[in-house]
């Protein structure tokens, strides 16, 4: 039996509240889902850039649109029966009115959290305004509190990202957001573990950090101490899929050999994790 969408809003909240930190992997598709779910996690939570290299197009430039980001965020929650959140890019429109029906179709498939950026999908001006940032945070916090369940609604300031390194803006956007009422802040491309302890120090809502830069091999032990709460990993597993297929392609064109074959997952155990009950 499936648990239903409040009762896995419930559960998705509180992991934000017991003593530590918690790793939240990011699925591409339905298949990835599954499969994590079978290894034991508690939460997921989907990735712009795993979806978008699925579909062979690059990841943020807007070429993903919302229909296509929340059907697949639908393949994934109907996977698994755990809570699923969704990376909703910049809310798929500039208006604070955007971001707010973003979070209400979000909530409609059967998510049970979402996070919006700052971003503008712009490379001329990747970041919006401040004051445009927080107001777009605050209609999608107003649309997630209107919900009949408690929607953990996640707020994103990219400036790292985009090649703008000032952590003393971020920092007051990420007040900012926690100010309008986000749940949880974040803020990707953060460049050292001073950052995020600074990160972690100024705000008291749970605070995010994504695994996957290089350079930045930190254990979860290390980023508890920090003060982080919720660890999740982007893109990172649909890069190391793609790494295993282009490491085999590579060998079969240059080498004319296949030892890869003999390190993959064995058809019967993959076949095995699609067969997984949810319950």
């Amino acid at each position: 039996m499936r648990l239903d969408q409040a009762a896995k809003a419930t559960a998705f909240r509180d992991l934000h509240q017991r003593p530590g930190a918690f790793v939240i992997p990011n699925p591409w598709d339905a298949g990835s889902a599954r499969i994590l779910t079978a290894l034991g996690f508690a939460a997921l939570a989907t990735t712009s850039a795993g979806l978008a290299f699925s579909l062979g197009r690059r990841d943020a430039e807007g070429a993903i649109s919302r229909e296509e980001t929340l059907a697949n965020a639908r393949a994934i929650v109907l996977a698994t029966h755990l809570p699923v959140s969704a990376d909703l890019e910049d809310g798929f429109g500039r208006r604070p009115e955007d971001a707010a029906e973003t979070i209400r179709q979000a909530a409609a498939v059967g998510l049970v959290g979402g996070s919006i950026e700052d971003t503008t999908a712009d490379p001329t001006r990747p970041i919006h305004e401040f004051s445009l940032a927080v107001e777009r945070v605050a209609a999608a916090v107003e649309a997630a509190q209107g919900l009949p369940f408690p929607f953990t609604l996640t707020a994103r300031a990219e400036n790292f990202q985009f090649s703008r390194p000032d952590l003393d803006d971020t920092i007051a956007r990420l007040q900012a957001f926690e100010a309008a009422g986000a749940d949880v802040l974040y803020a990707p491309g953060l460049p050292d573990m001073a950052a995020i302890r600074e990160v972690c120090a100024a705000v008291s809502r749970p605070v995010n950090f994504v695994i996957g830069l290089a350079g930045q091999n930190f254990t979860v032990a290390e980023l508890v101490q920090a003060g982080v709460k919720r660890i999740s990993l982007g893109a990172a597993l649909a890069r190391a899929g793609l790494t295993g297929l282009v490491r085999a392609a590579h060998e079969i064109r240059d080498h004319g050999s296949f030892g890869f074959a003999e390190e993959i997952l064995p058809f019967d155990e993959a076949n095995g994790f699609m067969a997984a009950r949810i319950i």
